[in-house]
């Protein structure tokens, strides 16, 4: 009954980690950690229901640094005071062969004051995000940048000590490593900052810091993986060819998965709608079979996926479908794809493991999740928001 899915054959990186499947869960948001940043118990009883079938399931954005929090009930992985929560999480994730990574990040500033208790927010530039309420960060000095990279590598050391099979690089969504490459929030005329060489400097330091202690710290079968958005909508703004450009640089990187963060799978330009052709068609023209490619996006069915992977597209990402149906992989399995449940009641919001916090977040997001009798609108624009599908 499976043999039809190429999506359930397994794929073997180039170091000769094997992923079970094509399926990933990508790191969606739950907004349930503890106060001050440690993994709770509803977090752990949440991975817990929806482990198992995937073959990577990407833990939900953790901040490297103290100041890089971005929201309220944002796990932390800035301290090792975080290790035992960390080990309980990847333990509980790593079931039935799934892989555990997570996902590693620095709000800069899409944060505010408030969730950073009265600090205010630091980016590339001293440049205010075109939102609502936006607070104008402050700008990052060499030390200060050179101490961020540096919480990128030991927040990798703490995910191999406390067992995670990898790591992703959050460089998407309109975060730290994204507001360094974006002409908009990086206006340094530094080495930081000016030429698109220059913007790459701070997610490629990254990368070769956390590099540095995957050798150190981990065996040869660790992963790292980058995350990525095309474009913004905002003027300058970060435009798809000069994405290509960082693609082709980050492809020879020692990284080993791309991970193209975008609300449709089959998402075409925002900003040039003469352009027809699929933008993760265009990555993989410049990858180039140099490093697997994950596409996300508005992917719900079997035929979904198959879509994916029969584009040559390595894996696919189940975002808010995966919430809804937590044994979505193991029903098409077993054959039982018409039991796969693509709405789902407020009354199985406590089976499902989304507590109350994880709800309130999605909804303010106004993530589409199929609620039943629900008129509830889709979010066309989630990347841009920051959205599920994810953080």
């Amino acid at each position: 009954m499976t043999e039809k899915y190429n999506f359930l054959k397994p794929y073997t990186f180039k170091n000769g980690v094997t992923i079970k499947n094509r399926i990933v869960i990508p790191p969606m948001t739950e907004a349930a950690a503890l106060e001050n940043g440690a993994v709770s118990q509803d977090e752990l009883r949440y991975f817990n229901i929806h482990t198992g079938g995937v073959g990577m399931f990407i833990i939900p954005t953790m901040n490297v640094s103290d100041n890089g929090k971005g929201f309220e009930g944002e796990p932390s992985v800035a301290d090792d005071k975080f290790m035992p929560g960390l080990k309980k999480l990847a333990n509980t994730v790593k079931q039935n062969g799934t892989k555990a990574i997570l996902q590693i990040f620095h709000a800069g500033r899409m944060s505010n004051s408030k969730i950073l208790r009265g600090v205010q927010p630091v980016s590339a530039s001293a440049v205010a995000a075109l939102r609502p309420n936006a607070e104008t960060p402050c700008e990052l000095t060499e030390s200060e940048i050179e101490q961020i990279i540096e919480d990128f590598g030991q927040a990798t050391r703490r995910a191999i000590q406390a067992g995670f099979d990898g790591i992703e690089l959050h460089g998407a969504n309109t975060y730290l490593m994204q507001q360094f490459f974006s002409p908009h929030s990086n206006r340094r005329s530094d080495k930081w900052g000016g030429s698109l060489e220059n913007r790459m400097r701070f997610p490629l330091e990254v990368i070769k810091r956390v590099h540095a202690v995957v050798e150190k710290y981990a065996d040869d079968k660790f992963i790292v993986g980058y995350r990525i958005s095309p474009e913004e909508i905002e003027e300058p703004g970060i435009r798809l060819d000069d994405t290509l450009k960082f693609i082709d640089v980050l492809a020879d990187q020692p990284i080993n998965y791309l991970h193209v963060s975008m609300g449709y799978s089959w998402r075409t330009s925002l900003n040039d709608k003469s352009d027809a052709e699929p933008i993760i068609l265009k990555v993989k023209k410049v990858v180039n079979n140099r490093l697997p490619l994950i596409s996300v996006g508005s992917i719900e069915k079997p035929t979904d996926v198959e879509k994916i992977i029969d584009a040559g597209i390595d894996f696919a990402a189940i975002g808010r479908e995966s919430i809804r149906e937590p044994k979505w992989v193991q029903k098409v399995e077993l054959g039982q794809e018409n039991s796969i449940k693509y709405q789902m009641s407020l009354t199985e919001l406590d089976e499902l493991g989304v507590n109350s916090a994880f709800f309130d977040f999605l909804s303010a997001m106004n993530a589409d999740l199929h609620l039943v009798g629900s008129d509830q609108p889709k979010d066309d624009f989630a990347e841009n928001l920051g959205v599920v599908e994810g953080n």
